[in-house]
């Protein structure tokens, strides 16, 4: 896969990797900066089903949880013909710092640069708003609500 489909973000989180670690795990709380319903079972093979938008449920399984660490699921969204569930991978590590959490975000399996391009606003939009949340802040309303594509 080339590297140029890769996406890759990288933030500081002023939350510890425990705290940052349930906020991507936990159904109610990922709910406080992304998604209007969530289905989550974080362990191998479990479900990972997101209403990210309320318009458009991203769908796939975990493949990998070490628990404050590191996630891997499979993902794709309901109804998408370039980017069906569970055809690109993300693999969040959490590395702890004195001052919080360095999250490295990477999302491979995307078919191509458009897609790439709309997956990297999309995740630059929502670790945003998971850094807000991660700092005890309420983010407001989401601006994607509603988005399909």
């Amino acid at each position: 896969m080339p590297e140029a489909l890769v996406v890759r973000r990288e933030t500081h989180v002023p939350a510890p990797p425990a705290a940052v670690f349930a906020l991507l795990t936990d159904p109610e709380k990922i709910l406080r900066w992304m998604g209007t319903e969530a289905q989550l079972d974080p362990q191998p093979g479990g479900l990972y089903l997101v209403n990210v938008t309320g318009a458009r449920f991203a769908r796939g399984s975990f493949r990998e949880v070490v628990p404050v660490h590191r996630l891997a699921y499979s993902f794709g969204w309901d109804g998408s013909d370039a980017v069906p569930p569970g055809s690109s991978l993300v693999e969040i590590d959490l590395i702890e710092q004195p001052d919080g959490t360095l999250l490295r975000l990477t999302h491979s399996g995307l078919p191509n640069a458009e897609q790439c391009a709309g997956h990297a606003e999309g995740w630059a939009h929502y670790l945003g708003r998971l850094v807000v949340v991660a700092a005890g802040r309420d983010p407001g309303p989401d601006s994607m609500h509603g988005r399909t594509g």
